[in-house]
């Protein structure tokens, strides 16, 4: 089906429009009239109900179009941006600091396709001693993930970051729920001392962070979590950087690493 059939209910619409206020074009539609409108509207999509799909399976498209496009710009973008990316000094890591290769990992701890992809990181982390991973903490699925995110950052002062994060990961995969509560208890179970927590995590210096990170995923046009940013470790502006968005299989990520190295 063409266009012009998505447009002919429209069309009809305008036309009774236009004679219900030929006389008066300030008059406002009063109920009688609207009503009219709307009924023909309803039976003309009633009758052609393939119109919808048509209609969605274009909007999907586009979303899918507009999706690439800004894939391709974060991929051809992100070399401007590699030392905030790959160099940032207070970002948590692990693994090899002086490996061949980085990943820097975006993620919410609300986020399934993160929860999921926690177990894949730490297998690909054990099997190859040349990569280093990178934690950004990309708070954006509300106020527990901010929450969750400066208790992860204040947890790296005691130096139980990564305890933290994989305690953390693990309990809400359980739980399938974060809360200010389960994400002190998890605090506790891992050692932290947990007053000094709370009072780090009001820190301003934790608060930029987090911000940096959000602006950072701004400027990249990130559209969610998780993202991957994978290069050499020691990768300037130059690059080349590669950018992986969404959830992976590990077979992918190892591919992705060996181009890398």
């Amino acid at each position: 089906m063409k266009l012009k059939h998505l447009l002919t209910p429209l069309a009809i619409a305008a036309s009774l429009s236009t004679s219900a206020f030929a006389a008066d074009t300030a008059k406002p539609m009063n109920a009688a009239e609207q009503k009219q409108i709307e009924d023909v509207v309803h039976n003309y999509l009633v009758k052609n109900p393939e119109v919808l799909v048509e209609a969605l399976q274009a909007l999907q498209q586009k979303q899918i179009d507009e999706a690439r496009k800004t894939i391709q710009k974060t991929q051809e973008t992100a070399p401007k941006f590699a030392n905030e990316l790959f160099h940032q000094a207070n970002d948590p890591s692990t693994g090899n600091a002086k490996g061949k290769v980085t990943i820097v990992n975006f993620f919410d701890y609300q986020c399934p396709h993160c929860l999921h992809m926690t177990p894949i990181l730490d297998a690909v982390m054990k099997a190859d001693p040349e990569v280093r991973l990178v934690f950004k903490e990309f708070p954006i699925r509300g106020a527990n993930s901010e929450f969750a995110a400066k208790a992860a950052l204040a947890a790296k002062l005691q130096g139980k970051y990564l305890e933290f994060h994989k305690a953390l990961m693990q309990d809400v995969t359980q739980q399938q729920l974060l809360t200010e509560d389960s994400v002190m208890k998890v605090a506790q179970a891992v050692g932290l001392n947990v007053d000094k927590l709370k009072t780090d995590m009001k820190s301003d210096a934790i608060a930029q962070q987090i911000k940096d990170n959000l602006k950072l995923g701004q400027n990249l046009q990130l559209l969610g979590t998780p993202a991957y940013f994978i290069a050499k470790t020691n990768v300037t502006t130059a690059g080349p950087i590669t950018f992986v968005p969404g959830q992976m299989e590990q077979p992918q990520l190892e591919a992705t690493i060996k181009k890398m190295e």
